[in-house]
């Protein structure tokens, strides 16, 4: 039975803020449907654990069977919890026919996992592209998202105090970033991100 592998993370790099468990997992074509099944009942379990804060699934393109998950997690006791769990480790049995390779999973900071590269033969996107990539998502919802809060403070004068007007605001556009938005636009421009990093890896 194949064994997950743990990409190494010290406790002193995690974030005492939220963190987020990236996994990657490729799954034989003939077990995709298994899998899905089993993906679910997976993520329900997870959602059972102290922390939770919510999971992503970003699933292959049509033909692929390349599975990446994000499940967010309030602390990294909470994610250590969870990953040293029985019953993930149960769950993990049941279904490691189904790999191709080895479980991997690691933890992450802040949004530092939209950057993970695809393969191991690529690098790190530079930090200016990170920053880029952020900026661009972040800036034009600061602009978009407090006018839309505007009738409903207007509306309930008590949440358009000082403070809580700014906690409704920030907890929408992180949610918006993480959960809708730099899925899509980080998969949109990897070949821009990643590409020219694997070349320079090549190189070496």
């Amino acid at each position: 039975m194949k064994q997950e592998q743990v990409l190494p993370m010290s406790r002193d790099t995690a974030s005492p803020e939220s963190v987020t468990l990236l996994i990657q997992q490729r799954v034989r074509r003939d077990a995709i449907a298994r899998y899905e099944q089993w993906l679910r009942t997976i993520a329900a379990k997870a959602a059972e654990y102290p922390g939770h804060q919510g999971v992503h699934i970003i699933r292959p393109a049509a033909g692929g069977n390349e599975y990446s998950i994000m499940i967010r997690f309030a602390t990294f006791k909470d994610a250590e919890q969870w990953t040293g769990s029985a019953d993930r480790k149960q769950l993990l049995a049941e279904i490691a026919d189904a790999f191709e390779r080895a479980d991997q999973f690691h933890i992450q900071p802040g949004i530092e996992f939209w950057f993970t590269p695809p393969s191991p033969l690529q690098k790190k996107p530079a930090p200016w592209k990170q920053w880029l990539i952020t900026t661009s998502v972040i800036w034009p919802l600061t602009m978009l998202v407090p006018p839309l809060f505007a009738p409903l403070f207007t509306a309930l004068p008590l949440l358009g105090q000082w403070g809580i007007s700014h906690g409704l605001i920030a907890a929408t556009i992180v949610g918006l970033v993480v959960f809708v938005i730099m899925p899509r636009y980080v998969r949109a421009v990897a070949h821009w991100l990643f590409d020219e990093e694997k070349e320079d890896a090549e190189e070496d």
